[in-house]
């Protein structure tokens, strides 16, 4: 029915964004949505298919069911052109039940490309469940009146993170990498249950850490697992708390086994994370167990980095859990990327340092158009954004772009934290 193409409209991507973690029955994709300055994440959870030997339709209702639990809005997507097909009774009727538990529903009439089709939609009143939105999903139309609806329903959602004026920090990783067994450490205690058995973590687990000068939130997630692995109902849960997580931190501490290295798993990870626009410290567990000599260290570094690339700032610690090796130098670290995330820089120091570098160094000209920029300041977002006034603002290349944020963090010291760079019409 075309959700996979909706995702990819609401997104604003290509593809969609595909974390590697899969259900009973399908790969969930997880997308990063802004609209008039506001963000959430979208959640692709798969769709029926009929005839097949390894989706069956209770499965799929354990599925949505696991979905409606955790979602603050659910769009129930159906096609114009299909119509009330069964299984959108058996999704509806589930729906209606939840009524006493104050689920949002929002039904979307999916290939409504044209206006003659809108009117199709109305069969879908049958259903019972309020207001439909017409939406194409292959041209956008009709997708903007969604966002707003959505926006607007989603406006008395309040963040569950705790004491939200401390740090908070994820500790993200593939399983059994050493996520509990490291927040364990420096407590000096038995913390979290910690295990052999990979995915013993079930919940995002807050815990507040006051040793060694720091007064932080650790926020101990479920491990995501690679494509085919997650095969108990409990770890869709897990899924989306991490990424829930992953939201309300304000730095994520990825860890991950270093006798396995920087795997897939761990670059979709990393990519959750920086997509949403998070502070990042990479904590190599495990470290003890590698064999070395006096360049393991750093040709295990350029291999981490060269793999992030473009976005490679990011401090890598070696760390060993259960020698309790370098931990006070990951709190250093974490402490130090959460304050370049926070760091704000005078209008007048920018254009001091930048607009000397960028005169020596001025943007390509594209199409016999010269760009001239004029001016910069940073935005008032909660992480590192900049805005550049110039008169070309669509000519400005996207090797220029890396040109420029590569200067600011020579300049200005975002190790460890994404940064945006908008160009805007001076």
């Amino acid at each position: 029915m075309g959700k996979s193409t909706l995702f990819n409209r609401l997104t604003g991507r290509r593809e969609a964004i595909e974390n590697e973690t899969s259900g009973v029955t399908r790969d969930r994709h997880y997308g990063r949505v802004e609209w008039n300055g506001e963000h959430f994440t979208l959640i692709d959870t798969g769709g029926y298919v009929k005839g097949t030997d390894d989706i069956f339709e209770s499965e799929i209702r354990k599925q949505v069911g696991h979905a409606i639990e955790e979602a603050d809005l659910i769009l129930f997507v159906l096609d114009i052109v299909e119509g009330i097909t069964p299984f959108d009774k058996s999704v509806a009727d589930m729906l209606r039940r939840l009524k006493d538990k104050e689920k949002k529903v929002l039904l979307v009439a999916n290939k409504a490309d044209n206006f003659g089709m809108e009117h199709m939609a109305t069969e879908f009143y049958a259903l019972g469940l309020g207001d439909i939105f017409p939406v194409s999903s292959v041209s956008g139309a009709g997708t903007g009146d969604l966002l707003d609806t959505m926006l607007l329903l989603m406006a008395d959602k309040q963040d569950d993170a705790p004491m939200n004026d401390l740090p908070q920090i994820a500790v993200v990783g593939r399983p059994n990498v050493g996520k509990s067994s490291f927040i364990n450490a420096l407590f000096d205690e038995e913390r979290h249950i910690v295990t052999e058995v990979a995915g013993t973590t079930r919940d995002a687990v807050d815990t507040r850490f006051t040793r060694f000068g720091n007064d932080i939130m650790l926020i101990d997630t479920a491990g995501l697992r690679k494509k085919g692995k997650v095969d108990e109902d409990v770890e869709f849960y897990s899924v989306l708390r991490t990424v829930k997580a992953i939201e309300r931190a304000d730095v994520c501490l990825l860890v991950l086994d270093a006798q396995q290295g920087f795997e897939a798993q761990d670059m979709s990870i990393f990519s959750l994370a920086v997509n949403n626009h998070k502070g990042v410290v990479v904590i190599v567990n495990k470290w003890d167990l590698v064999e070395k000599d006096t360049k393991t260290t750093e040709a295990y570094v350029k291999l981490i980095h060269k793999k992030m690339a473009p976005f490679n700032d990011v401090p890598i610690v070696f760390t060993s859990v259960l020698e309790k090796q370098r931990l006070l130098k990951v709190l250093d670290v974490t402490m130090k990327v959460y304050n370049n995330r926070k760091k704000k820089i005078s209008t007048s120091r920018l254009n001091e340092e930048m607009l000397p570098i960028i005169e020596g160094t001025p943007p390509p000209s594209l199409k016999g158009k010269f760009v001239k920029i004029k001016y910069i300041t940073q935005l008032p977002t909660v992480f590192p954004a900049f805005a550049f006034f110039c008169n070309h603002p669509k000519y400005i290349r996207e090797d220029y772009t890396r040109f420029l944020e590569n200067q600011f963090r020579e300049k200005f010291d975002f190790n460890g934290v994404p940064i945006e760079i908008f160009f805007r019409q001076k």
